[in-house]
């Protein structure tokens, strides 16, 4: 069962019946997800108590709530029903996948699957497939639901620390030796899309990936000459794209318009949550609702304006049962000297960083509705359940004789 729902996710993301058009009339997600579901109610399953079980739950409700108010329900319904259909991936992935194994696997088909849709969208790119935009030929996904230049450079980002979880956790010269590759590939495509926000979020995981290493001063040697490296060979006008990072002034007007929007998106998400204060205007109805020709490149925009306090308040109740669920993760980990090095808890570092990169980049892009925030929950609460079912050594101070009790005990 954990491979077929690797399968969707190759679909989910590569989606190779957006490329290939014949793919897209034969509707094979609708056939593989409908075979998926069926092979799901024949297999053993058990939910997982869990807090951020109920905090997706309340954010679910309201979606459907905030939806429902909104005045423009036809404009968000696509987005309401995309952000429903990873719902279902996320309830088969954590009632049927409870054992360590399973999961490593899983994560690892992840990366894996992450790695073909950049290899084709990389392999399309040298083959003149771009988008023309701020005055530059840009990098583009292979699929047209998430191949924008700032959501291809965005996924990106946020599965980078996925890649360093297999180093960390492998001594596989073949496994490392992948990482390595898709390391160098993910930079390439970063670099290539021309994306800002994902230059940012690419240097902020790398330093704190530096800073974190035990060879950190190696690392930082190998940063300041590497970088201006790539710097150096990047063509003239991403260069200047980039420039305009710290200098606004050496780019086109609509660069310096491009990176002020994404404040505006803040204002204006501010003011279309004191319009409508309880459900705002409802998901994916930012474009008439702000009568905005852009989205509004802000998720804490996004939040408040199109779900206004039932959203602030359901949304913040997942990144606290993030935050609750990865402490546990963190004190079991320094309670259990002989697991810290255990696959789960890496993989609980990993979401962290995931999380963490995935705030960072709503600065500049509207991420509210991607499926991640449902996927490394997920990954999250399974980690924290394989934890709490193997047994771990506790020693006794009036006896030399070592037991063992589950952690949850």
């Amino acid at each position: 069962m954990h491979w077929l729902l690797v399968g969707y996710m190759f679909l989910f993301i590569h989606r190779p019946f957006e490329f290939w058009p014949m793919l897209g009339d034969m509707h094979i997600e609708r056939i593989y997800i409908g075979m998926v579901a069926v092979i799901w109610l024949l297999q053993p399953k058990r939910w997982l108590p869990n807090p951020q079980q109920f905090a997706y739950a309340a954010f679910a409700f309201a979606v459907l709530l905030c939806w429902t108010m909104s005045p423009y329900m036809d404009k968000g319904q696509q987005v309401v029903e995309d952000w429903f259909k990873i719902v279902v991936f996320y309830v088969l992935f954590t009632t049927v996948i409870h054992d360590k194994e399973k999961l490593r696997q899983v994560a690892l088909g992840f990366v894996i699957v992450m790695g073909v849709y950049m290899a084709h969208s990389f392999k399309e790119y040298l083959a003149g497939r771009h988008t023309y935009r701020m005055g530059i030929a840009r990098m583009i996904g292979v699929d047209t639901t998430q191949g924008d230049p700032n959501s291809f450079g965005a996924s990106i980002v946020f599965a980078l620390p996925f890649a360093a979880l297999f180093w960390n956790t492998s001594k596989s010269k073949l496994i490392r030796t992948g990482v390595i590759a898709y390391l160098c590939l993910s930079t390439g495509c970063i670099l290539l899309t021309g994306s800002r926000s994902s230059l940012l979020g690419l240097l902020l995981w790398g330093s704190i990936l530096i800073w974190r290493s035990r060879c950190r001063w190696t690392g930082l040697g190998l940063a300041l000459i590497g970088c201006p490296l790539l710097f150096v060979a990047l063509p003239g006008e991403l260069q200047t794209r980039f420039e305009t990072i710290v200098n606004p002034e050496a780019g086109p007007e609509n660069a310096r318009v491009s990176g002020e929007g994404r404040l505006e998106g803040l204002t204006k998400g501010f003011e279309l949550w004191m319009a409508n204060p309880a459900t705002g205007c409802g998901p994916g109805a930012w474009r008439p609702a702000a009568n905005s020709k852009l989205e509004s490149h802000n998720l804490y925009g996004q939040l408040m304006g199109e779900m206004g306090s039932i959203g602030i308040i359901t949304f913040g109740s997942i990144l606290a049962c993030y935050w609750m669920n990865l402490r546990w993760m963190k004190q079991q980990r320094l309670a259990n000297p002989a697991l810290q090095d255990d696959f789960v808890f890496h993989l609980s570092r990993a979401v962290g960083m995931g999380v963490f990169l995935m705030l960072f980049e709503g600065n500049f892009g509207h991420n509210l509705f991607r499926h991640n925030w449902l996927w490394y929950g997920g990954f999250l609460i399974i980690a924290r359940h394989c934890v709490e079912m193997q047994p771990v050594p506790v020693l006794r101070l009036y006896s030399a004789r070592v037991t063992y009790r589950p952690a949850w005990a």
